[in-house]
């Protein structure tokens, strides 16, 4: 069966057109675009028509290739931000006129439990795992083996932790403070909330996640087989966040394995990251390029 999944976050929009068989999924296409539906949501709380705007244009092309795909099922599934806004309807009535169908606002449990799914399929490594999916607005802490133990969302992500503090350009000492209470502060609670002390495994997800190990790999071009289930230490993790909050933007941007729309966010991404590391006591992350996405994906056939 060929399905089509699409995941609407904060930062970025994407679609995955796979076929799914015997439990497996095989690629048709993957795309990304960032269209920061989320910006100015946290100070606001609104979806600004500029971000409707983007947002629209790049759905108006996955609906196309949707189309010429065949797929036969399609599921769009939309997060922190649409979750957060007041006119969340707005966004919902323009989905179903270019997709076609309605979007699925899904809460942050269910955010984390799909992220879960995409994950560990194919993952070989010590059980149980502390998934953590850091996006634009939220971070997702999903604990489990073959099942889920246990799962929350945090308002905490690298759009959010950048609008809220990291203002400069690079960040002032005290912006990245601040940052770091605050994430902390989430961090703490989301640890306590899920059993993370009996992790063995901490595998991360999305594109802060893979930037960074990109960059502490060294890799000369941002390259997915060489990224999906690396594995990096705090140290080098902690080295890579360094850098990053002390560069300013256009140096960023010139990083090889830097996607344009995620260069002034990076940073505070990073900071999430680091800090995660640190109060779970994990000394190494293995990065995953599967993820929510696939997670859509497998559930429309099971």
């Amino acid at each position: 069966m060929r399905v089509a999944a699409i995941d609407c976050g904060t930062n970025s929009i994407r679609l995955l057109v796979a076929d799914v068989e015997g439990g497996r999924l095989t690629d048709v296409a993957r795309r990304m675009e960032i269209v920061r539906l989320g910006e100015g949501v946290d100070r606001t709380g609104r979806l600004s028509e500029a971000a409707l705007a983007r947002t629209k244009k790049a759905l108006e092309v996955y609906a196309a290739e949707i189309e010429s795909s065949g797929a036969s099922r399609v599921r769009m599934c939309a997060t922190s931000a649409s979750r957060d806004a007041d006119n969340a309807q707005e966004f919902r009535d323009m989905v179903r006129g270019v997709l076609g169908v309605d979007p699925e606002v899904i809460t942050g449990d269910e955010e984390a439990r799909l992220s879960f799914a995409g994950a560990v399929a194919g993952l070989a490594a010590e059980q149980p795992y502390l998934i953590v999916d850091i996006g634009g607005g939220s971070t997702e802490f999903v604990t489990g083996g073959a099942d889920v133990s246990g799962a929350i969302s945090m308002d905490i992500g690298c759009v959010r932790m950048t609008e809220r503090h990291l203002h400069g350009d690079p960040p002032a000492p005290s912006e990245i403070v601040a940052a770091e209470r605050d994430i902390r502060a989430a961090v703490d609670v989301a640890l306590a909330a899920v059993p993370a002390q009996d992790a063995r495994t901490l595998v991360g997800l999305a594109g802060t996640v893979t930037t960074v190990v990109a960059l502490a790999q060294g890799l000369p071009a941002y390259d997915p087989a060489r990224i999906h289930h690396a594995r990096v230490t705090y140290d080098q993790v902690a080295a890579v966040t360094e850098s990053l909050l002390a560069m300013p933007v256009a140096e960023r941007l010139a990083l090889p394995v830097m996607h344009p729309g995620r260069a002034d966010v990076i940073g505070g991404g990073a900071l999430i990251l680091r800090i995660i590391m640190e109060r779970a006591g994990q000394s190494s992350v293995i990065a995953s390029e599967h993820d929510i996405l696939d997670g859509i994906a497998y559930k429309l056939v099971v």
